[in-house]
């Protein structure tokens, strides 16, 4: 099957969507398909590279378009029309609502070529700026998504979201994760003298790490790990010299996906106090590494509260749930594989062609 994936970014741009996405298309390319990826990033840097209009990694053909992106989001690219009606495509998989690459895959794709949405959906957005372009761009992206075959979404939190704000029908397909490689990660040497809570991810506001360097003079016992970099760091920093703990927080920066899984293992527990989430990927791979977790009562973070290995709070009830979450066993249940993950969505494929 001549499969095609379109999407804002590409590796060797990181994040949750990226890796999502590259893990279906290599995957898929392992398996025997023909993979194209379209992305919106074309002449953006990376690692001091830029990214060029093709390549391929992994077996996956990437072609990028150039796009108009304000503030790093929404992606308007109308080269994504004529990138996916280049490929000929038997079926189109559109990743992320809240980005233009969607629409215009929707614009582009033949009425008889199945066309798939996962939408990522968080429902607003931590930017008020985005949340008024998101208005604006409402009823093309409602289109957008009824425009689809089939939505499948990563969690059973988002699923309700868009039923709520879109009366959307969506099957539920989690994100996968590497479960062995962390199941069997050594555990990393604390970085200080105390134990160490853990924080992961792209240092934005929305993200929370604030709520855990102001927990941290009631929790004297541990310092904090903070893995993650991003233009919220200098304004973190600064919050934990006027907390009186710079000298128990440790900002790791870019931790390489090496090294991950030891940080992970080391940490006696993982806190993410994110407001915006489709998933929690990061929680996931956690718990894979043997890790409770305590994490915010917000987004698709509430459908892991429900687990016996993690603790739902409030920011204000952190220090309570760092408590009620130290020495619980984990993982108590089964994690999603990406292979799982993979299977499941080539069923939704299939049922299409």
């Amino acid at each position: 099957m001549k499969l095609c994936y379109v999407t804002s970014r590409y590796r060797p741009h990181t994040g949750g969507i990226e890796t999502h996405v590259s893990e279906l298309a290599t995957r898929f390319a392992d398996r025997g398909h023909d993979v194209t990826v379209v992305a919106a990033d074309s002449g953006t840097r990376v690692d001091g590279r830029r990214l060029p209009a093709g390549e391929v990694i992994d077996g996956v053909e990437i072609r990028r378009v150039r796009a108009v992106a304000p503030g790093g989001a929404i992606h308007v690219a109308p080269g994504v029309m004529r990138a996916v009606k280049r490929c000929s495509p038997d079926l189109v998989h559109a990743h992320n609502y809240h980005s233009l690459p969607l629409a215009f895959a929707a614009s582009a794709v033949d009425t008889d070529c199945p066309f798939v949405v996962t939408p990522h959906y968080h429902a607003s957005s931590p930017s008020s700026i985005r949340n008024r372009l998101l208005s604006v761009y409402r009823p093309v992206g409602s289109w957008a998504l009824h425009r689809a075959d089939r939505v499948v979404a990563v969690s059973a939190w988002e699923a309700e979201q868009l039923a709520a704000d879109f009366d959307l029908p969506a099957q539920v397909v989690p994100n996968g994760i590497h479960v062995d490689r962390f199941r069997t990660a050594e555990p990393a040497s604390p970085p200080g003298d105390r134990p160490y809570l853990l924080c992961v991810g792209r240092l934005e506001q929305y993200k929370g790490v604030q709520h855990v360097i102001r927990a941290l003079p009631e929790l004297p016992t541990y310092d904090l790990v903070v893995a993650g970099d991003g233009p919220y760091a200098d304004a973190l920093r600064q919050l934990a010299q006027r907390e009186g703990v710079a000298d128990r927080v440790f900002f790791e920066g870019y931790v390489p996906d090496s090294e991950l899984p030891g940080l992970y293992a080391g940490a006696t527990a993982y806190v993410t106090m994110s407001a915006f989430e489709a998933y929690g990927i990061t929680v996931a791979e956690a718990l894979a590494a043997g890790t409770p977790c305590v994490v915010r009562r917000a987004g698709a973070l509430v459908d892991w509260a429900d687990r016996t290995d993690c603790v739902g709070v409030t920011p204000d009830e952190l220090c309570d749930g760092v408590a009620a979450a130290v020495g619980r066993s984990a993982p108590s249940d089964e994690l999603p594989t990406w292979e799982k993950t993979v299977d499941e969505v080539a069923t939704v494929y299939d049922e299409l062609r």
